[in-house]
């Protein structure tokens, strides 16, 4: 069974930097699409972002293209997501998860992906 985790949240002020990790043991996170995904309380968990195997594609929710970013680390078998210039909409938990699919180079879309992280949580406040 895949096992990763997450790390990297924590509170920030609005319009400061983040970034998250999403670091594997015992298999190689280049071989799978990998995804992160919010979930704000009280809302549907949401894809972020995503990249494709060996990180050559990737793609963004609009809400945060220009501020977010997305890549791997083969060397130390991670995937970050950056985040830059914080709001108090990006609260929330923060997860990664991987997907074995094929035929896309990545999906933001939830149903894409079967294994999960527990998520690292996020907060954007004065």
């Amino acid at each position: 069974q895949l096992q990763f985790a997450e790390s990297g949240g924590d509170l920030v002020q609005p319009g400061g930097s983040l970034r998250l990790s999403c670091t594997a043991s015992g298999f190689n996170l280049d071989d799978y699409v990998i995804g992160w995904f919010h979930q704000a309380p009280g809302k549907e968990r949401e894809g972020v972002s995503c990249i494709s195997r060996g990180g050559g594609s990737r793609n963004y929710e609009d809400r945060v293209k220009g501020r977010f970013s997305i890549y791997r680390d083969v060397a130390k078998n991670t995937v970050y997501l950056e985040m830059n210039s914080l709001k108090s909409e990006d609260t929330g938990v923060y997860s990664c998860a991987t997907s074995d699919r094929r035929g896309f180079s990545c999906s933001r879309e939830k149903q894409f992906y079967a294994n999960w992280g527990q998520g690292t949580q996020v907060t954007v406040s004065p």
